[in-house]
């Protein structure tokens, strides 16, 4: 998935990114209001983990102008602000979760993956198709019945694939949801590394190139 986490804390930001990263995520950063939105206004996310007290621009005002953009992010709000009155307030301005202050990454991590799951159509918590069992809570995958180890960005373009059920991803969707705002949109790391996904998921072939399209596992 495609994560924006915004944090003004750059030390506490970079963990966040770094664990969510080793969850197969594509993760940018922002610091501030202003630049959280300029990102906003440019990249289509999956979840924003979104700071409540940033300067610039008020994390209740990033919210609230997210909402009012009908966009299909969801928000995670993080405070250090963890009263009722607090929570009831962050979610009724259009936060879809609320963590407080401090808080335990594999948590964090878990509900990142359940609001993602919400942004898109709904999908199975493990994903299933063509032989291919792939579990995005235990990042594990399975091609009948044998394990397959799997780097980050091959797990990320295999999920994206999967969640597609049998419909055609483009490289560009897949670069998008895989790859963080400085990837190269002229790359080749879509095709190199749907290349290394056929080669370990091995035979029979089930990664289908339709030209000029994209990628579909029928």
């Amino acid at each position: 998935m495609r994560v924006l986490v915004v944090e003004d804390e750059h030390v506490l930001a970079d963990a966040i990114a770094e664990w969510l990263r080793d969850e197969t995520h594509a993760v940018d950063l922002a610091h501030d209001g202003e630049a959280a939105l300029e990102r906003l206004a440019v990249n289509d996310y999956d979840v924003v983990v979104l700071d409540r007290d940033l300067p610039r621009v008020h994390g209740d005002d990033v919210c609230k102008e997210l909402v009012a953009s009908d966009s299909a992010a969801r928000v995670l709000m993080l405070t250090a602000a963890a009263q009722l009155d607090d929570r009831v307030t962050g979610l009724s301005i259009g936060a879809d979760d609320y963590l407080p202050k401090p808080f335990a990454f594999p948590e964090l991590a878990a509900r990142v993956l359940a609001l993602g799951r919400r942004s898109r159509p709904a999908a199975p918590p493990v994903l299933r198709r063509a032989g291919i069992t792939l579990d995005p809570a235990r990042r594990e995958v399975f091609r009948d019945g044998r394990f397959v180890p799997l780097a980050r960005k091959e797990f990320a373009v295999l999920a994206e694939l999967l969640r597609a059920q049998g419909g055609v991803v483009s490289a560009e969707h897949l670069l998008e949801k895989a790859w963080d705002e400085h990837a190269d949109p002229f790359t080749g790391a879509v095709r190199l590394t749907v290349l290394k996904l056929r080669r370990k998921l091995a035979g029979p072939p089930v990664i289908e190139t339709v030209p000029g399209v994209g990628y579909r596992i029928a």
